[in-house]
């Protein structure tokens, strides 16, 4: 990791830049895959899936004997925490079921807002050398308490055609049955443009590669809606002087696991809590079985001092890290002037894990800065809200005139004439 001491203000947004990721013609790579799935719909799918997954299939979509086969090869230990993790999930994105109220503006005018669900949602979950069923709770578990009719979930299979049977048990846990094995930018473009298999969905949810991540781009830039743009893991961890080391080396290291376009990031106003979290995260890379992968992304990696805690805070806000660690004593007093963070674990025992699985917020975060300006996914991701207004005669005759001018005002005459004739129909009946 390399380490910086006191870097002066000025050189702050340049030092919280992400690593680049390299990628020949990445745009003009992912553009060809969406024209070629927009175009030739299945028979693309089919040969993409061919070329990038190795796998020859006769039919897209998941059985349901296949999703029946799968719940006898995922053990019961593992069912017992997938049941824990839907539980707490469940509760607290439930939390967020608030009711609307009904405010009267003026007299006569009254204003609301209801929730409806976005109808169709696709959520991708990567499968490869991580299958992230965790994902799939924090997807699932909304899109269902918010009401969406139709859940599809592309996912992709390994060179035999066959889908991770953790993936499967949980889809098959939530009730989701709509299930294609597809992965990469190809399962991005049938979600946005639908093919003679695969619907065309509202809104598509999930991470994945730099692949994925590009086509959620493009596509969302013709019109599909996405969750966030977003990027690579990342972490930053902020210690003081009585940090346990061993734990902060141990959520440094749990996402630079994750790839080795991802960064970690150690903040500290202590120069021997620094040492000792180097050390700590030397010895633990060793028994880690990515070791290689750990150690690159590591390459990648900050280690920062500054002058005082409210220094490393305020560095924090300029990062915008997808996750934030206060490994900090008095942890409470900080947390106000946080404001750039996707999610924030607070002392010595909340790690990140934690979120990453089974407390109970979403682990779908903004990257690469975007918590500056995005949020987490959550219950709100999969509705939208409309907006609701009656007004009386006595309401038209009071805000009438107001509203006249303005439209005047702005050489909207038909506007205006929308509320003249009717205050003149009003001022006839009486």
């Amino acid at each position: 990791m390399k380490t910086v001491q006191f870097p002066p203000r000025e050189q702050w947004v340049t030092l919280c830049r992400r690593p680049s990721i390299q990628a020949e013609n990445l745009t003009d790579k992912v553009a060809d895959i969406l024209q070629q799935v927009r175009t030739q719909g299945d028979k693309a799918v089919y040969q993409l899936i061919e070329k990038y997954d190795k796998a020859s299939l006769d039919n897209l979509k998941v059985s349901n004997q296949e999703l029946c086969n799968a719940i006898g090869q995922v053990d019961e230990q593992l069912k017992a925490a997938i049941k824990v993790a839907y539980t707490n999930i469940k509760k607290f994105h439930e939390s967020q079921q608030t009711p609307e109220a009904v405010v009267e503006t003026s007299p006569g005018v009254s204003c609301w807002r209801k929730s409806k669900p976005i109808e169709k949602v696709g959520l991708y979950i990567p499968g490869g050398t991580a299958p992230l069923f965790s994902t799939l709770l924090m997807l699932g578990i909304p899109a269902q308490i918010a009401g969406c009719k139709q859940i599809v979930l592309c996912t992709p299979c390994n060179a035999d055609g066959v889908v991770n049977p953790v993936i499967l048990y949980t889809a098959s846990f939530l009730g989701i049955t709509e299930i294609y094995k597809i992965g990469g930018a190809q399962a991005i473009a049938a979600f946005a443009y639908g093919t003679e298999t695969v619907p065309k969905v509202y809104k598509i949810f999930g991470p994945g590669n730099q692949f994925v991540t590009k086509a959620k781009e493009l596509v969302s830039s013709q019109g599909t809606a996405i969750d966030m743009p977003a990027g690579p893991s990342e972490v930053l961890v902020i210690a003081d002087k009585n940090a346990d080391a061993d734990f902060v080396a141990a959520d440094l290291l749990s996402q630079a696991e994750h790839g080795t376009d991802s960064q970690v990031v150690l903040v500290s106003d202590n120069e021997a809590i620094l040492n000792k979290v180097q050390q700590a995260i030397v010895a633990q890379t060793k028994e880690l079985p990515r070791r290689e992968l750990v150690e690159q992304t590591l390459t990648n990696s900050l280690v920062i001092q500054l002058n005082n805690i409210d220094e490393c805070i305020e560095l924090s806000n300029v990062y915008a890290p997808e996750h934030l660690i206060l490994a900090v004593d008095n942890f409470e007093q900080y947390t106000d002037a946080i404001v750039n963070a996707g999610s924030v674990f607070l002392g010595k025992y909340a790690c990140e894990s934690a979120g990453d699985y089974a407390s109970g917020t979403n682990h779908t975060l903004p990257t690469n800065g975007y918590a500056t300006s995005y949020s987490g996914v959550s219950l709100d991701s999969f509705v939208k809200k409309i907006t609701f207004q009656t007004i009386t005669a006595a309401g038209i005759q009071q805000l009438g005139p107001t509203i006249e001018i303005m439209a005047a005002a702005e050489q909207l005459v038909a506007h205006k004439n929308a509320v003249t004739i009717r205050l003149k129909k009003l001022n006839n009946e009486q």
